[in-house]
């Protein structure tokens, strides 16, 4: 009983045995098949890059405002006897806009150059009578007050009825009618708004630490970003002399050509000043840049070595300093050299070493003045 339970054993022991160095085989032929995969390479697109002449500038987001605008307004008040003005219409400096009902002021006007009138010829009769010593002086004076007392009340209600004629403050473009014709009006009231479109100005921030390449003069180009395409240039011609606080900027201010009327006050525009001369700089479409904290780089392709020395066709990253953006396209400052082979597109699936497969039927954009495609 007890050799077969110790035939047995060792019987078990035997196949546990043969059965492990089985498996420690298979493991290591894994393991040594792991060590020798190479992954599929991945496909990108790539750029030849090569030096480009940039113009120093600035870019900043600006507003468009008219460098004359008002709401007109009722100065008195009154009921609105006629309207003569169509909105969105041009109108002349001047031109009557509307007219408020001057009955009760045509009615104290008649009366007060009735008062005028005889103060006036009591003034003359008191003129004679002095001369002939007839009167004081005392009675030829209050006779001279009456009849400048009455030529001043005729003259203000005169004004009364003027200020009740709305005309243009200045030659622009009227805005939306906000009166109707019967209205009462208060003092203040709107009845339409005018701006005067050209020229007109745009107003933008730059920053504190740029603030001092600003200078009156320096060339300013807009462009709006709606699928208008609207496209100006113009000079800077104000700069604030103070820092807002809370942004840390400085306001400048251009003024713009404007003969068409395209461009609108309250317009939002993309605002580029030319600071100086052109620089010579390495240009990739922004979508080559791998950013990080640690440093932005970019992914360089070129013939690399596999552990087994054979050459493959992979990629290295590579540490830049970029500079400025101009539409599609990024500055790279230092640490890329022309004529470098750099991936475009596919940069956030490749590591340091990886192997890849060019592909450059479809490229990522790489216009310096993009637009919008059409829906």
């Amino acid at each position: 009983m007890a050799k077969r339970m110790i035939l047995m054993l060792a019987v078990t022991a035997l196949f546990v045995a043969a059965l492990g160095f089985v498996k420690f085989k298979q493991i290591q032929t894994a393991v040594a098949q792991g060590a020798a995969f190479q992954p599929p390479p991945e496909a990108v697109t790539t750029l030849v890059v090569s030096r480009e002449e940039w113009p120093t500038t600035l870019s900043a987001i600006g507003t468009m405002a008219a460098v004359q605008g008002v709401a007109v307004s009722a100065d008195l008040p009154g009921t609105v006897e006629r309207i003569a003005f169509d909105s969105g219409k041009s109108v002349r400096e001047g031109e009557v806009l509307a007219l408020l009902d001057t009955r009760e002021e045509q009615a104290q006007l008649a009366a007060a150059e009735a008062q005028r009138d005889l103060a006036r010829l009591n003034f003359e009769r008191m003129q004679g009578l002095l001369k002939e010593r007839v009167i004081s002086r005392a009675e030829f004076d209050r006779a001279t007050a009456e009849q400048r007392q009455t030529e001043a009340r005729v003259g203000e209600i005169r004004a009364a009825i003027e200020r009740k004629t709305i005309r243009a403050p200045f030659s622009g473009i009227l805005g939306i009618r906000q009166v109707n014709l019967g209205q009462y009006l208060s003092g203040g009231d709107p009845l339409v708004t005018l701006q005067s479109l050209n020229p007109i100005y745009v107003n933008f921030g730059v920053p504190q630490q740029t603030a001092g390449q600003m200078r009156l003069g320096r060339i300013v180009r807009i462009t709006s970003d709606d699928r208008s395409d609207v496209a100006s240039t113009g000079r800077v011609t104000a700069i604030d002399s103070i820092v807002d606080e809370a942004t840390r900027n400085v306001q400048v201010q251009a003024t713009l050509a404007n003969p068409a009327g395209r461009l609108r006050p309250g317009m939002f525009v993309q605002t580029e000043v030319v600071l100086g001369t052109s620089s010579t700089v390495v240009s990739l479409p922004a979508s080559a840049i791998s950013y990080a904290p640690y440093g932005d780089s970019v992914f360089v392709v070129g013939d690399l070595k596999d552990p087994n020395g054979q050459t493959y066709r992979g990629v290295r990253q590579q540490f830049v300093k970029l500079g400025s953006a101009r539409g599609d396209q990024i500055a790279v400052v230092s640490g890329l050299e022309p004529g470098a082979e750099v991936v475009t597109s596919g940069v956030f699936k490749l590591r340091n070493g990886a192997a890849v497969i060019v592909n450059n039927k479809v490229r990522p954009a790489n216009n310096p003045r993009p637009k919008p495609e059409s829906s």
